[in-house]
């Protein structure tokens, strides 16, 4: 029984030195290599290809464009923005509205004051007021001849009203010294004057023949 015991035991020594064999021979190779200073070799990502990156360039030169023309204002537009009062336009009480035009953006204006900024471009109207909108925050900047307003018809606001710049008092000031006629005060046209024919009496009938 011993002696079995004993030839099984060298058996699983053999076996176990075979195994090991081979990551002893491993673990003395990397250690050569690393006093050789030899590093190992760090795999590679595979390069993007070349249509990938175009792809990807020419999507968002697509999307610029797009943004570019809608972004871009008719003739008619920018004609009304160059009548756009721009500056710090004083308001009532004591509020101030300021307007900067973008240089980027023709036709495009920074409308901001306290607690507010807005983005506008021009519309067209009927009645002839210059209307500048922010259509995302509902905002309306409107100027008329003597004065300017801005109302947020989102939360159906008047944010600033009695605005005007050096222009718009001028117009304001004429305005006061010779205010214009209203409807209700003009005068009434003259009533027209009787004919001859019928503002003369009539003859009587005597005197009808007489005269023939």
């Amino acid at each position: 029984m011993k002696i079995i015991h004993i030839t099984t035991l060298a058996a699983l020594l053999a076996t176990t030195s075979c195994l090991l064999a081979p990551l002893t021979t491993m673990a003395q190779t990397a250690t050569a290599a690393d006093k050789a200073g030899v590093k190992p070799v760090a795999k590679k990502k595979p390069p993007v290809s070349a249509s990938r990156t175009e792809i990807k360039s020419t999507a968002k030169n697509m999307a610029a464009g797009i943004a570019a023309a809608e972004d871009a204002l008719t003739p008619k537009e920018l004609s009304i923005a160059e009548r756009v009062y721009v500056g710090k336009l004083p308001c009532e009480l004591g509020a101030a509205v300021t307007l900067t035009p973008d240089a980027k953006a023709p036709g495009y204006f920074d409308v901001q004051g306290k607690n507010f900024k807005y983005r506008m471009f021009p519309v067209s109207t009927t009645t002839g007021a210059i209307r500048l909108e922010d259509r995302k925050a509902g905002a309306v900047w409107l100027q008329l001849a003597n004065k300017s307003m801005l109302m947020n018809q989102k939360i159906g606001t008047r944010l600033a009203d009695e605005c005007a710049s050096p222009e718009q008092v001028a117009v304001a000031e004429a305005i006061k010294l010779n205010p214009p006629v209203s409807v209700l005060d003009a005068p009434k046209p003259a009533a027209s004057e009787p004919t001859v024919a019928a503002a003369a009496p009539a003859m009587p009938a005597s005197a009808a023949s007489a005269a023939k």
